[in-house]
C-alpha cells in the first residue's frame, strides 16, 4: 500500500496533538469512518461542535488524509501491522495508533463491501442480433461487393434495468477473428474454473 506525500502530511496532522487533541481524536476517527461510510455525514465535520476550536484547513487536511488511509487500507486488505508503521511513521502515539486500529477494525467490512458496490464492471450480452448486408458501392469506390455484417449485442450494465445495445460492423474476416477470440476466452475460463 503506497500513500502520496499529500496524503502522509494529512495523517501527520491527524496524530498531532497540537492540531487535533486527544479529547477530540476519537470523536475525529469516528466522523472520519462515517464519512466514508455515510453520504449524509460527509461534509459535517466541519459543523460539529467537538471541532469550534480547530484550524477549519489543519482539519480538512487531516480529515482527507486519514479517509484515504482508510479506503486504502480496506482496498488492500492490510495487516494491522502495515496500517501500524504507517502512523507510527506520521509521528503517532501509541494510544491514538490502538484508537485508530480498534475504531477501523470494528467497521474495515462494510467499508470493504461499500468499495465493491462502487466502480464500473464490464456490461453482460445477453443477446445477439445480427444482419448480412451486401455492399455494391460506396461513394468512394465504383464496386466494392463486399458482405458486411451488422452485429447488435443486447447487454445489461449493474444499476440500471434497461438493456443496452452495443452495435458495430465487420467484414467475415473480422467476424471470424471476433468469434474465435470469444471460443479462446471462453475456454481460459473454463480451464480456470476446473483448477
Amino acid at each position: 500500500m503506497e500513500l502520496c506525500q499529500s496524503v502522509l502530511d494529512g495523517i501527520a496532522l491527524a496524530g498531532d496533538a497540537t492540531h487535533i487533541n486527544d479529547v477530540c481524536f476519537q470523536h475525529f476517527i469516528t466522523k472520519t469512518i462515517e464519512g466514508v461510510l455515510d453520504k449524509s455525514s460527509r461534509n459535517t465535520i466541519e459543523d460539529d461542535k467537538v471541532f469550534n476550536k480547530l484550524d477549519k484547513s489543519i482539519l480538512k487536511e487531516a480529515y482527507s488524509g486519514v479517509l484515504a488511509l482508510l479506503i486504502e487500507a480496506a482496498k488492500f486488505d492490510a495487516e494491522t501491522a502495515t496500517l501500524s508503521a504507517i502512523l507510527e511513521e506520521c509521528k503517532f502515539t501509541q494510544d491514538r495508533i490502538d484508537i485508530l486500529l480498534q475504531l477501523y477494525q470494528e467497521k474495515k467490512l462494510f467499508i470493504q463491501i461499500l468499495l465493491g458496490n462502487i466502480g464500473t464492471s464490464p456490461p453482460h450480452i445477453v443477446d445477439v442480433d445480427w444482419r448480412l448486408d451486401y455492399y455494391i458501392k460506396s461513394n468512394q469506390l465504383e464496386k466494392v461487393n463486399e458482405p458486411v455484417y451488422l452485429i447488435s449485442l443486447k447487454t445489461e450494465v449493474p444499476g440500471k434495468t434497461d438493456l443496452e445495445e452495443v452495435q458495430f460492423s465487420c467484414s467475415l474476416e473480422q467476424l471470424q477473428d471476433f468469434v474465435g477470440k470469444l471460443k479462446d476466452a471462453t475456454k481460459c475460463l473454463e480451464k480456470i474454473g476446473q483448477v
